[in-house]
């Protein structure tokens, strides 16, 4: 047998929440977040479909990202969002660097003209995500100064919100405010067309105003909510899209044991059974995404059938709790995440009992579990 969990990636479902993205957006262009291997989908498979139904630019975290998509034969525009190391890269695989300072800004000219090359680039505002991007006190006179230099063409201007999914859109508001004023400073410099671009996938659906030239999706892409478990929301209008998770992550039952009552299960003795009880010994644990927050606190799909983790899950199985499930063998499928007749587990669910985020929850798993497409 073979260790850890399979995620089956429905790769229809891309194509539909893409749909319902744009049918929020309207027809402005879509900039499609597949970073971190696609949050765990797999980026060539991913990025191959939605280029495939019109997405027109995609974006990775690094240059090593896109490098992978340049060699899996994907040739539309990618934006590197982070990225300033080996500028080489920019060039021989043809990225879109995201600047974020003055000095880097200066580099990727010197570069640009040592080439003689011409390199089309974005540039970022920190307008309160605190994290990259022109924060000085003479923003325009530093995007003046980019645009001034040789070799380098102003394409696109973005920005990033810190919490567009929560209801208190205050905050929200401030940041778009200062990114929009910013963004009409620089009208007046002559740099040619720039595309604005600053609606994550909660802005996508609730903040209209934030769409501006392009829309930036990411955790709706690959159909989860950016609502759920944001706390007290505005208004979730991803439930109205209807959005379809594209993972499924499954394991089987890799053995069955008969335990009788007053039985510690796994280390610590944190589950003792409280009667005669089936455990399921699953062959997946923490060392395959599957997080060990869910000690105690988590179910999986078994039969139709939610049954409980029992005990600590460990680095390489973990015990379930089947003794109400029925008659169970070794070989059944279990559902980690997804459906399973009836039931769900979904990312949202795990990620509240592991005490993190949904992207975490498919980062984790979808990069460790071997990857079948749908």
């Amino acid at each position: 047998m073979r260790r850890g969990a399979t995620a089956e990636i429905r790769l229809d479902a891309f194509s539909r929440n893409l749909g319902a993205v744009r049918r929020f957006s309207g027809v402005r262009p879509v900039i499609a977040v597949v970073k971190a291997d696609a949050y765990g989908h797999g980026a060539a498979e991913v990025s191959r479909r939605l280029v495939r139904d019109g997405v027109e630019f995609l974006a990775v975290a690094f240059t090593e990202e896109a490098a992978e998509l340049r060699e899996e034969g994907i040739s539309s525009p990618i934006l590197v969002l982070f990225d300033k190391c080996d500028i080489g890269d920019f060039f021989r695989y043809d990225l879109i660097p995201v600047l974020h300072d003055l000095g880097t800004a200066k580099r990727f000219s010197e570069e640009a003209a040592k080439r003689n090359r011409p390199l089309e680039v974005h540039v970022e505002i920190d307008t309160g995500m605190g994290r990259l991007g022109l924060n000085s006190g003479d923003v325009i006179g530093e995007l003046t100064a980019i645009t001034k230099m040789d070799y380098l063409h102003v394409r696109g201007l973005m920005s990033h919100f810190s919490n567009s999914d929560i209801a208190d859109t205050s905050c929200a508001e401030s940041q778009l405010k200062a990114f929009v004023g910013i963004r009409d400073g620089l009208a007046g410099v002559s740099c040619g067309p720039v595309l604005c671009h600053m609606a994550n996938s909660a802005a996508s659906f609730s903040l209209g105003a934030a769409h501006l030239d392009a829309v930036r999706p990411g955790l709706a892409l690959y159909g989860h909510s950016p609502f759920q478990g944001a706390g007290d929301v505005r208004e979730d209008r991803a439930g109205e899209a209807e959005l379809e998770p594209a993972m499924t992550v499954k394991t089987e039952v890799l053995s069955l044991r008969r335990l009788r009552g007053g039985t510690p299960v796994s280390y610590g003795g944190t589950f003792i059974t409280r009667r005669e009880s089936m455990m399921a010994v699953l062959p997946v644990g923490y060392a395959d995404g599957y997080h060990r927050m869910l000690s105690n606190n988590m179910d999986v799909l078994v039969r139709g059938k939610r049954a409980p983790v029992a005990g600590r899950v460990c680095m390489d199985v973990t015990m379930v709790d089947v003794t109400d499930v029925g008659d169970v063998a070794e070989g059944d499928e279990v559902v980690l995440l997804g459906r399973q007749g009836g039931a769900e587990i979904g990312a949202c669910e795990m990620a509240e009992k592991a005490g993190t985020i949904p992207y975490e929850i498919l980062t984790s798993l979808g990069s460790r579990s071997r990857r079948v497409y749908v």
